[in-house]
């Protein structure tokens, strides 16, 4: 049985690496590379465990202008913290990744989520599958028969396979209804404050008894709770703004072609780099 397409949250793993791992890890030229490491062995750690037919690793801008245009707020508070040994890490990604015989995509003004869910789009009308990497789980909209998200959290060994079934038991409501969830519940990481007074539990039930977001703001002059109605009636655009903010935006992209990770140059590029327990590894698996 041909594997599936293994597609990464790159930016996510950079991150979720960069804070795992001590900055103490440095290459040759004295620079840190816990970054790049640890997003290596998450990476890895997946590819040997599910056999994709292929990875491409995916980048983009932190905030899309026109997400920004939407909400100024998006994401602000994310770009002003960001770690400055970060950036060198960052920006040899794509040469070190590269070297593992892993397609490298980038998108100039659309997010690495939205190359994601197109690139799981194209693989399931080619008809194969697809594990979107991530540790976000605004991609949990992904999520079909054929596509799986890999969710990656702290503390786990692996990434959780989240497909319908699972994000139906974790939310009560149907992959479909995330960026509508996402509006409603707000998202304190990507900077969406949500609808006054609405938590995760009220969202959900929401969402279950009208079907949509703008089914329920359509309705909110029926709604017998004055706080809730006015916070639905007054922020009607802002929330509608907040949904078309989480929906994933589709981008063209071609199908990445089959192709083994290349483990001997991987271990070059790892030894460059002075992780020398991963080039061993590497190598022993060539």
């Amino acid at each position: 049985m041909v594997g599936p397409l293994l597609a990464v949250d790159t930016p996510s793993m950079l991150f979720r690496a960069f804070y795992a791992l001590p900055s103490s890890i440095k290459g040759p030229d004295g620079r840190p590379v816990n970054a790049l490491l640890g997003s290596a062995n998450l990476i890895l750690r997946e590819v040997e465990k599910h056999k994709p037919r292929a990875v491409v690793l995916c980048f983009g801008p932190d905030a899309a202008a026109y997400r920004v245009e939407l909400y100024p707020a998006y994401h602000a508070d994310r770009e002003a913290a960001f770690p400055d040994e970060l950036g060198p890490q960052w920006e040899d990604s794509g040469d070190f990744f590269s070297a593992f015989g892993w397609t490298v995509a980038d998108h100039d003004s659309l997010e690495a989520d939205d190359l994601l869910g197109s690139y799981a789009a194209k693989e399931e009308k080619a008809g194969g599958r697809t594990l979107v990497m991530t540790g976000d789980r605004d991609l949990f909209q992904c999520a079909t028969a054929k596509t799986k998200v890999l969710y990656v959290s702290t503390g786990k060994q692996g990434g959780e396979l989240i497909g319908p079934a699972e994000v139906k038991e974790r939310y009560g409501l149907p992959p479909a209804l995330v960026p509508d969830f996402i509006a409603l519940r707000g998202d304190p990481s990507d900077g969406l404050p949500g609808a006054k007074g609405v938590g995760e539990k009220g969202a959900a039930e929401l969402l279950r008894k009208h079907g949509s977001l703008e089914a329920i703001l359509d309705g909110a002059f029926r709604e017998t709770r004055p706080k809730l109605r006015q916070a639905l009636t007054e922020q009607r655009e802002e929330l509608l703004a907040f949904k078309r903010i989480a929906e994933l935006q589709p981008v063209k992209v071609g199908r990445p072609r089959s192709k083994r990770t290349d483990y001997r140059s991987a271990a070059r590029a790892a030894r460059e780099r002075g992780m020398n327990r991963l080039a061993e590894r590497l190598l022993a698996a060539a």
